[in-house]
């Protein structure tokens, strides 16, 4: 029986390299990798062996006969790639890159701990001998995976296993709780280690633009999202839900999730590691309609066929499609029926206004020709990330992210040597998790020839002089031992209610946890 790839799949392409015929596709190198939602096995070719499903960091493949009710249109998925498309079966021959000796002792620093930090982290610890620091603005590693993935998909946070597993390597130190650009500056970086690579990601969103857009109840996808995942001491972006009704401007995998959620059973929320905070809203304040605006036609929808299909698949849900060509057919400036759920795509649609006099009311919104007011409790814009600039660091305002040649980080006005980065702040906000595997290898091996080729400034710091200096500034970092009793702290409250963990969301009970106890030492006669 043939294998099958899932939704959860995060396109690392750890599993093509161990195929013995050469069945997933697309594969690093071939078009739409890196790109396309999940890989494919090819039901023809494949022999049955396992291997992809044993090293699958997500356990996204499984075997067809053992594909559960939601996920069984999977192997119609997979097998449906195939069909009309040329797929060369050829074994590529194993790419070796060469080790180049560096100079001993070399220490980098590592900004950031979500998907690209630690590809780059894992190829770090393989091709050299150096030694890293790891530097969180937060105590909790995991970037987009613990703060950006859905509640309701926990199998794709199942690629922070190997990766939590190369922050316990002994050449690794890692410190939470420090920012770049507030605690230490990217010069103070440079002073102490001989690179740094920054895996900052793209969290700031892009603007509408649009009259009304900083009411109360208008916010962005990022807002909503960083809310609902538990970033400590995030506010609530949402409104009361007095019509019932959000309107949310892109119609993208964020912009779905967000949807999804809305949707979701509260019993199958309350299953999942959604911040309190949330849960406790959703449960006082039910969205029973989303309207999302797409700007072109219905055939260009931003959003993936894989989180599509999820949402198709939420129970007791209506959606409907509505163009330019067909907008008359459906209304969505009534009242909202309490009664049923409803999602309402609305293509050829562009966002003019935000109405209210001191909160949301309602969208103005052209769809084709036609102007129409859609009252809303809330408008979420989900049109895209860009890097948040720092202090120091050269930044394309235009791209919204950090200029770079090949990961070295690159601009004329600037002193950038020995600086590099990784994932969305390098490429922009484009491809999921696994496409950040190539990605921070393309950078570290740009690294390794700069260090090896003697382009580097070589520090005499030893860590110890990074402690101090943060000890000079009043910067308390959290360790690996507090971050270990963080996340067993979570997990042990999860495990009481049920749930894979339950999030500390306050900056104060975090600190307040990793702070190690002291234990009272009793005597005789105590």
């Amino acid at each position: 029986m043939a294998f099958a790839i899932t939704q959860s799949c995060c396109s690392d392409a750890g599993c093509v390299s161990v195929c013995p015929v050469n069945c997933i596709h697309p594969a690093p190198g071939e078009p739409g990798f890196g790109t396309a939602d999940i890989l494919h096995i090819d039901p023809d070719t494949c022999i049955d062996c396992g291997a992809c499903s044993d090293a699958c960091p997500v356990d996204a493949i499984f075997p067809v006969d053992r594909l559960g009710p939601r996920d069984l249109h999977f192997a119609e998925v997979n097998a449906a790639y195939y069909r009309d498309r040329e797929v060369s079966q050829d074994q590529k021959p194993t790419e070796y890159v060469p080790l180049l000796r560096l100079p001993e002792g070399m220490k980098v620093a590592l900004v950031g701990t979500g998907p690209s930090a630690g590809y780059a982290l894992r190829t770090l610890l393989m091709r050299t001998a150096v030694e890293v620091t790891v530097i969180d603005k937060l105590p909790t590693p995991g970037g987009l995976v613990r703060s950006g993935v859905a509640p309701d998909h926990p199998a794709t946070k199942n690629i922070t296993r190997g990766f939590d597993l190369h922050l316990r390597d002994p050449r690794v130190t890692v410190l939470g709780g420090v920012e770049v650009g507030r605690d230490v500056s990217p010069q103070d970086l440079a002073d102490h280690f001989d690179a740094v690579f920054y895996a900052i990601g793209a969290s700031e969103p892009r603007r509408l633009g649009i009259p009304g857009e900083d009411l109360p109840g208008s916010t962005s996808a990022s807002a909503a999202v960083a809310w609902y995942n538990g970033i400590p001491d995030a506010p609530n972006p949402l409104q009361s839900a007095d019509i019932g009704r959000t309107v949310i401007v892109g119609t993208g995998n964020v912009a779905l999730d967000i949807v999804r959620l809305f949707h979701t059973d509260l019993a199958d929320l309350g299953r999942t590691d959604i911040a309190d905070r949330a849960l406790d809203f959703f449960e006082a304040h039910r969205t029973h309609e989303v309207v999302l605006l797409g700007r072109r036609g219905r055939d260009t929808g931003a959003h993936t066929p894989a989180e599509y299909t999820a949402l198709v698949n939420t129970p007791g849900v209506e959606i409907i499609t509505v163009d330019a060509s067909d907008q008359e057919s459906i209304t969505v400036t009534a009242e909202v029926d309490g009664a049923h759920k409803r999602i309402v795509f609305l293509y050829d649609s562009t966002p003019l206004e935000v109405l209210g006099d001191d909160r949301v009311r309602a969208v103005r919104v052209r769809t084709g020709d036609v102007v129409r007011d859609i009252p809303a409790d809330n408008l979420i814009s989900s049109i895209g990330y860009r890097t948040r600039p720092i202090p120091g660091l050269p930044f394309d305002d235009a791209a919204g992210r950090i200029p770079n040649e090949a990961g070295r980080i690159s601009d004329a006005s600037v002193e950038v040597a020995g600086s590099y980065v990784v994932g969305w702040a390098k490429r922009g906000p484009t491809g999921g998790i696994g496409a950040n595997r190539a990605d921070a290898e393309e950078t570290v091996q740009a690294f390794i020839a700069d260090a090896a080729g003697g382009r580097l400034a070589t520090r005499p710091h030893a860590m110890g002089d990074f402690d101090s200096f943060l000890r000079r500034r009043g910067v308390q970092p959290v360790r690996a031992r507090g971050i270990a009793t963080i996340d067993r702290v979570e997990r042990r409250r999860g495990t009481t209610a049920g749930r894979p963990r339950v999030k500390l969301t306050s900056e104060t009970e975090l600190r307040q946890t990793a702070r190690p106890r002291r234990r009272r030492i009793f005597r005789s006669g105590d």
